[in-house]
């Protein structure tokens, strides 16, 4: 495992086969994970890929959704994760989704891969205009805990609402 092979970019065509992996694998997970939004395994793949080129202009967004970024990490031409990068908080991010979201594959765990993404996503952010980010996780996801505060993430408060099955953790990184 080399983290410094990882590169977080936006979705290309040619990952098609290793995208469609991916969310497959999610698939199976129990719980199950979002991995791909608004992804219509149906529709040809260029599709895809242009719908999301589309909402990080801000163009073309579902209702609830916000201008977003969605990158892949690609380590020897496998996606091994990705990253949502949501460039303003509506109601429900400011809630328990936060600005960023990420998940790596089954098999590609516990090797560094989500902490260097999300370590790549910042500067993004910053890009976009973003001073500070809200980043999320459930309270039983110890994992993820230590990603974000590896990540400078400054515990804030935890959500207790009846309509998630656990506690949501939230964290604020300044940029």
């Amino acid at each position: 495992m080399n983290i410094s092979k990882l590169k977080l970019r936006t979705l290309c065509i040619e990952d098609e086969v290793s995208f469609r992996q991916a969310v497959e694998k999610f698939k199976s997970e129990e719980p199950s994970f979002h991995f791909a939004f608004g992804f219509d395994e149906s529709e040809p793949f260029s599709k895809y890929v242009e719908k999301l080129n589309s909402w990080s202009k801000g163009d073309l967004i579902p209702e609830g959704f916000v201008p977003n970024t969605f990158l892949v990490g690609i380590v020897d031409s496998q996606v091994v994760g990705r990253v949502s990068i949501r460039h303003c908080l509506n109601e429900a991010l400011e809630k328990v989704g936060g600005h960023i979201g990420y998940g790596v594959v089954s098999g590609y765990r516990r090797k560094g891969y989500a902490t260097e993404m999300l370590r790549q996503a910042l500067p993004i952010c910053s890009s976009l205009g973003l001073e500070e980010v809200l980043i999320t996780c459930d309270c039983d996801n110890s994992t993820s805990m230590k990603i974000i505060e590896r990540c400078g993430g400054v515990f804030e408060s935890e959500i207790n609402d009846s309509q998630f099955k656990v506690q949501k953790r939230r964290y604020w990184i300044t940029l």
